[in-house]
C-alpha cells in the first residue's frame, strides 16, 4: 500500500515525468536491517513494484519506469546492532535513479 505522504511525493514524480516525456526512471527500494535478509529482499521488491504500479496507474508508460528491491544491502546509516528507530527509518527508503533525461 502507498501511504498518503508517499502518494504526494509520487504524484510530484508523475508530474515531472509528464513534463519530460523522454525521462526513464528506476526505483530502488531499501529496507532497514531488522528481519532477515531474504525477507527484506522480498519486502523491498514488493515496495518497488507497488511504486512502479502507482506511477503507471497515473498515466506513465510501463516502458519508462522499472523497480528493483535492494533489501538491506545498502543502508544510509550503518549502525549495525546499535540502530535506533530513527536510524531504521532513514534506511527504509526508495530512491529514484534517472536512467535517461
Amino acid at each position: 500500500n502507498i501511504k498518503p505522504q508517499a502518494a504526494l511525493e509520487l504524484d510530484r514524480l508523475v508530474e515531472l515525468m509528464k513534463k519530460y516525456p523522454e525521462m526513464i526512471i528506476r526505483v530502488e527500494a531499501h529496507t532497514d536491517t531488522q528481519g532477515n535478509a531474504t525477507y527484506n529482499k522480498g519486502l523491498s521488491n514488493r515496495r518497488a513494484q507497488a511504486t512502479v504500479q502507482y506511477v503507471i496507474s497515473k498515466g506513465i508508460s510501463k516502458d519508462r519506469i522499472s523497480g528493483v528491491g535492494m533489501g538491506q544491502e545498502n543502508p544510509i546509516v550503518k549502525c549495525g546492532a546499535n540502530c535506533t528507530e530513527a536510524d531504521h527509518a532513514k534506511n527504509r527508503r526508495s530512491e529514484f535513479i534517472i536512467l535517461k533525461r
